[in-house]
């Protein structure tokens, strides 16, 4: 199981873009994940540590992207995983 974390806010039109990204890739390529979505504006480290990069995501605890992101960006970084591949099928 892959896990994505996406550090967000409410408001924030580069996250929902993101946030749509990371779930038509999972959807279209079949990964099986499950997405964490967290808003960062309700803890004030968070807001502290990613306010000026949001949207920012992580695999598997590891930070492979802030702002934007590609579709081919983001498979590169999931079949890259240990293990290899992470799609089913």
């Amino acid at each position: 199981m892959i896990a994505l974390t996406l550090y967000s806010r409410p408001g924030c039109h580069l996250c929902d873009d993101m946030k749509a990204l990371v779930a038509a890739v999972i959807r279209r390529h079949r990964f099986d994940a499950t997405v964490d979505e967290v808003d960062i504006s309700r803890d004030a480290s968070l807001e502290s540590l990613y306010g000026e990069e949001i949207p920012v995501l992580l695999v598997d605890g590891r930070k492979i992207a802030k702002y934007r992101i590609t579709e081919a960006e983001l498979l590169r970084a999931l079949n890259a995983r240990p293990g290899g591949a992470g799609a089913a099928g």
